[in-house]
């Protein structure tokens, strides 16, 4: 009964007329949306719908959150769900966006089982267990808006929480049944490349970040797959394949993929 309470709800959302000026923001701020069919559009704006009305947003560090702010953040986490059934990143209650990058306290190791205590700074940072994703602003709108780069604090974070979906952090969200074998042999062989790779200094199309663990590295090539898909499916082509099967597009046949839309700035 609740999830048949929550899925109407879900539904009235998605039919309600999305504002002009929200879709104003949408497509002065993200360069992604040139790019997408009509019928792409009207999901993505209902599904930014939902996530608006569902997730807890909050300004911090005197940030003040606007709709410019959410639109332009909700709208980006909505490409990451087209064409597939969704729970709206069911493991995230609250986003909590600064103005610019954050310092957080910490541990860092320094070697030999030694850890000292230091302060590490932040664009991006979501959780498994706390349900908060904590976003920079002023990185957000740069990635938004800059869409050939392979660098987008949204991607990355919002696809650690489609990580999260199954409560486990591994780099492989909810698939298909018939999907697991080909994706931990495809991703666990790319993962594995990307390490070496970096212990030998080697230049690499994926961001050598991902080479951090296998959730990083699925949040790299997210980042990866739809901001330079061309590149992506010409030199890792089963990547590409295994990234396209799962969230059901084909980033590559997007008018002038790898280049910005007439728009973007």
């Amino acid at each position: 009964m609740i999830d048949l309470f929550k899925s109407s709800r879900r539904e009235r959302l998605r039919a309600l007329p999305f504002p002009g000026e929200w879709e104003r923001i949408v497509e002065r701020n993200v360069s992604a949306y040139a790019h997408l069919s009509a019928e792409d559009r009207r999901e993505l704006l209902g599904h930014a719908q939902v996530l608006l009305a569902e997730k807890h947003w909050e300004g911090c560090a005197g940030l003040e959150l606007t709709d410019e702010i959410r639109v332009t953040i909700a709208a980006q986490a909505s490409i990451l769900l087209l064409h597939r059934d969704t729970d709206y990143y069911p493991r995230l209650t609250s986003i909590l966006v600064y103005p610019s990058a954050y310092v957080v306290p910490g541990e860092r190791p320094v070697g030999g089982g030694i850890w000292e205590e230091g302060e590490e700074v932040y664009l991006g940072h979501t959780s498994s267990h706390l349900g908060a994703l904590v976003i920079a602003w002023d990185d957000v709108i740069r990635g938004a808006r800059t869409f050939n780069d392979a660098e987008n604090v949204v991607f990355h974070e919002f696809a650690h929480q489609l990580d999260f979906e199954d409560r486990s952090v591994d780099g492989t969200p909810l698939l298909e049944s018939r999907q697991y074998a080909s994706w931990a042999r495809v991703l666990g062989a790319e993962y594995e490349a990307l390490q070496r790779a970096a212990d030998d200094a080697t230049p690499t199309l994926i961001d050598q970040y991902g080479a951090t663990n296998p959730a990083e590295f699925f949040a790299v090539v997210t980042e990866l797959f739809f901001e330079r898909p061309a590149a992506l499916r010409a030199r890792h082509p089963a990547l590409y394949a295994e990234l396209e099967a799962f969230y059901k597009q084909d980033p590559a046949s997007w008018p002038n993929a790898d280049r910005e839309p007439p728009h973007a700035r």
